[in-house]
């Protein structure tokens, strides 16, 4: 699919989406714990339906209700397939692959696209540890792992991905992880751990952390009660950091849905917004936002690194240079981001240089129109339609479905802003 956006202004109300974040662990907890649960506000991005795919065929029942609700049945890990795919979610190989290690028979671990050349060698150290036997395509997909997983006292490398470190959590709880602790070194990404615990929390799991250095399970822990559970997922600051930047260049929006003092990394864009001066109003229930002056910022988002997309759409209309910190993160990603980014924006006029862990932009002097290619990665093609709002032609973005991904409703989001976009 092509889209292509004309120099827009907008100005409406919206709702954010729901978090994939939120909902795939949402999926996980909901597998591992016995019982109904019900989920209202459940996400149906690509990753979302992907993590319904592998719940499914670890033995849950999944039904999406006509009131848009989601009822899950599930009496623990009991595979119904030899193999599961995570599609090209990232977090998904990571957070289920411990999960799917609970059960006794031998799985198949797969995924597509991209992940197919993601890294998953931390897998091939990390399992055996834990009495798993592993096999791996030479550190990347697909994988093959026979449990039962044993919680153990190890130590894990946590500079790697925080996703890793969420399904080990979520399967040393559902193990039944008693006076263990599990050490890690390293850690990035820590509000991305928090919001794990939150969720587990929420579906009766409890882990006690110590400063992200140890993660224990105390000895008289208590089972999450079975039954009937409900869990609401929150509304998404990643998809909705771009309605966010959106306003800022664009035109008075107002966003709903979002939970100000969420868990989620990319919460901190609200930082980034005040930083370059956008006019911005946040409340406990919307989000106000609309065009102003801006000025460039310095942002570190080693923590939140998925905010780099958005983030540069935004500094391009900054005056002077913006420097965003955790540049090093964006390797391995649905694309190498730090380059896709330096490349993609460079067809519209916006220098960007990538010194080490730094990227520096070079905002203020207006975008041209031109012709982006998204490199299947959702928030490249999302990030390429927001900096046209405001360029001086239409930019149009090859490969444009990526946000299927993440945010399948972003064009049409878009559209409802008030902003021309036209998918062909």
């Amino acid at each position: 699919m092509i889209a292509t956006v004309q120099p827009s202004s907008i100005n409406a109300t919206i709702t954010a989406p729901a978090s994939k974040s939120s909902m795939q662990r949402a999926c996980a907890a909901a597998l591992l714990r016995k019982g109904i649960t019900i989920i209202h506000n459940p996400g149906h991005s690509n990753d979302d339906q992907a993590a319904l795919g592998v719940i499914r065929a670890l033995g849950a029942t999944a039904e999406m209700q006509a009131d848009g609700i989601l009822r899950v049945t599930s009496n623990g890990v009991q595979p119904v397939k030899e193999e599961v795919n995570c599609g090209e979610s990232g977090l998904g190989i990571r957070m289920f692959t411990p999960i799917i290690s609970l059960s006794e028979r031998s799985i198949t671990v797969n995924g597509s696209g991209s992940l197919v050349t993601r890294p998953m060698d931390f897998f091939d150290t990390v399992l055996p540890q834990l009495q798993v036997d592993i096999k791996s395509n030479n550190g990347k997909l697909p994988l093959v792992i026979k449990g039962p997983l044993q919680p153990a006292a190890i130590t894990v490398d946590g500079s790697l991905s925080s996703q890793f470190l969420t399904g080990l959590l979520m399967s040393y709880a559902a193990a039944g992880a008693s006076d263990v602790a599990l050490h890690v070194t390293g850690l990035k990404s820590k509000p991305y751990i928090d919001l794990t615990l939150k969720v587990m929390e929420d579906f009766g799991w409890k882990v006690e952390n110590r400063n992200y250095e140890s993660f224990y399970f105390p000895a008289n822990a208590v089972a999450p009660k079975s039954g009937e559970l409900e869990y609401t997922v929150e509304g998404d600051w990643s998809g909705a950091a771009f309605l966010l930047v959106a306003g800022a260049i664009a035109g008075d929006i107002v966003v709903k849905g979002l939970d100000v003092f969420s868990t989620q990394a990319d919460r901190a864009v609200l930082q980034a917004l005040m930083s370059c001066g956008s006019r911005i109003s946040v409340q406990t229930d919307k989000i106000g936002i609309g065009p102003a002056p801006l000025k460039a910022f310095h942002f570190n988002a080693t923590e939140c690194p998925d905010l780099f997309p958005p983030l540069v759409a935004l500094a391009a209309y900054c005056d002077g240079k913006t420097v965003i910190e955790g540049a090093q993160r964006l390797t391995h990603k649905e694309s190498n981001r730090a380059l896709t980014l330096q490349e993609e924006f460079g067809k519209l006029g916006v220098q960007i240089d990538l010194q080490d862990d730094l990227m520096i932009i070079h905002g203020g002097k207006g975008l041209t129109g031109g012709t982006t290619y998204s490199h299947h990665d959702h928030r490249i093609a999302m990030a390429c339609a927001v900096a046209g709002l405001k360029a001086a032609a239409a930019v149009t973005i090859e490969s444009a479905d990526a946000i299927n991904k993440s945010y399948p409703d972003f064009y049409q989001h878009l559209q409802h802003l008030g902003a021309t976009v036209s998918l062909h």
